[in-house]
């Protein structure tokens, strides 16, 4: 039986009468900011690296340092570890200048993980999230 809910009653309800949306396009979120809780800019989100098999974001590229793009550090965060904060319109780490100038820098292009499961394992370790592999 198919349902045509209309958002009222206890049928399945109409899309646009749940909550704020949840899905966003990718190239939406390339450029976001990275901010700390207390609103700090970290950096920029330049690459999401996504598994083919699940659909699943493992990664984001974020840019870090430099001055109007030159000198610019990327790192691959785990995707676990950044989240959305409507408020400051932007991705929320808690992570220390110090642990990210500490972690493994990686290119831009985000091809380094996926050649190397061990360095996939160390920033997880590193970044205390959960693989996305795992979920």
């Amino acid at each position: 039986m198919a349902v045509t809910g209309t958002g009222t009653g206890t049928g399945t309800a109409n899309p646009a009468d749940r909550a704020p949306r949840r899905l966003i396009a990718s190239d939406r979120v390339i450029g976001t900011d990275v901010r700390r809780s207390d609103g700090t800019r970290v950096g920029r989100i330049e690459r999401l690296m996504l598994d083919k098999v699940s659909g699943r974001v493992a990664y984001a590229v974020m840019s870090f340092g430099g001055f109007l793009g030159l000198g610019e550090d990327f790192y691959t965060l785990p995707w676990s570890v950044l989240r959305f904060e409507p408020q400051q319109d932007a991705y929320v780490v808690d992570i220390s200048e110090e642990q990210l100038r500490a972690a493994p820098a990686r290119t831009p292009e985000g091809t380094d993980p996926a050649a190397d499961g061990a360095w996939e394992e160390q920033i997880h370790r590193y970044y205390d999230a959960a693989p996305y592999w795992g979920i």
